[in-house]
């Protein structure tokens, strides 16, 4: 669970995560993650948001990735 130094609801949502509108049940699985977890989420949305501009050119390009392949639209 939480204590004051570790809120993962609190890093999370100060890290952009929406989670504002998540049920009480989903609320008490992200509070009762650990700081390694937490650390890891964050990472992870980071880098996810780093390729952001390079996937939405590839997509404003008209071209999509279906099985593996190219495919124009």
């Amino acid at each position: 669970m939480s204590t004051p130094q570790h809120d993962p609801l609190t890093a999370l949502i100060t890290a952009g995560f929406p989670l504002e509108g998540i049920s009480e049940d989903q609320r008490a699985v992200f509070a009762t993650l650990s700081p390694e977890e937490v650390t890891l989420l964050i990472d992870l949305r980071t880098r996810l948001d780093a390729m952001a501009p390079k996937v939405q050119a590839y997509d404003v390009a008209g071209t999509t990735c279906s099985g593996g392949q190219e495919t124009k639209r």
